[in-house]
């Protein structure tokens, strides 16, 4: 039976042997490649279809059969380079997670889709609020995270899209308006590009 999966991270064993993190639609879970290192398919954020062997045994189990699910943005650098960035983040999220649903494989493969046609940056704030929400950690609340005080015209957000006031962590703001309707709609249709790389650079700090 083969089973598709996200490379979530991979790391060098002893010789050309390698590690990878694999993301399913049921399962997060670790994997032993013979001569990996030889093997251009285990790199980061590779989408592959593998076959399993060595379940059971008191060593972990090995990919075998692999083959290589590739998108038409693969060879542009700069969304290239932005999809590890997103994907890297779901190593530390996800690591600790055994058995999951498959929400976080769907939210992947449907941005992986759009990575060519869409603002990539666009894609990892709407996927990040879809995931905020999902595990119940969206706040809609309108007061500020650190003073309980009312959110007026202006507003910042801590990671999480945790919403406080941009004078209590000193940062720039955006209005407040625009990232409550982004919170309702998941969409940043009606978002400036400059206000993009802001939640994108909270994206980065951690989901």
């Amino acid at each position: 039976m083969t089973i598709k999966g996200f490379i979530l991270s991979v790391r060098k064993a002893k010789n050309e042997d390698t590690i990878a993190l694999v993301l399913s639609p049921t399962e997060v879970r670790t994997y032993y490649r013979f001569f990996g290192a030889r093997h251009s398919i285990l790199q980061l954020g590779n989408l592959i279809d593998f076959e399993v062997e060595g379940e059971g045994g008191s060593f972990l189990p090995r990919l075998r059969s692999l083959s290589h699910m590739g998108f038409p943005w693969l060879f542009d650098k700069n969304r290239l380079l932005l999809w590890h960035n997103f994907i890297k983040r779901f190593e530390p999220h996800l690591k600790d997670a055994e058995e999951i649903d498959s929400f976080y494989f769907d939210l992947l493969l449907s941005a992986a889709k759009k990575w060519d046609k869409q603002n990539p940056k666009r894609i990892v704030c709407e996927s990040y609020i879809t995931l905020l929400e999902y595990e119940g950690r969206l706040h809609h609340d309108e007061h500020c995270y650190i003073c309980e005080n009312r959110i007026e015209e202006e507003i910042a957000l801590m990671q999480s899209f945790i919403p406080v006031h941009p004078a209590c962590i000193y940062t720039p703001a955006l209005p407040t308006k625009k990232v409550l309707d982004f919170f309702k709609s998941k969409k940043t249709v009606f978002l400036e590009d400059h206000e993009v790389d802001y939640l994108f650079e909270i994206v980065m700090k951690g989901l």
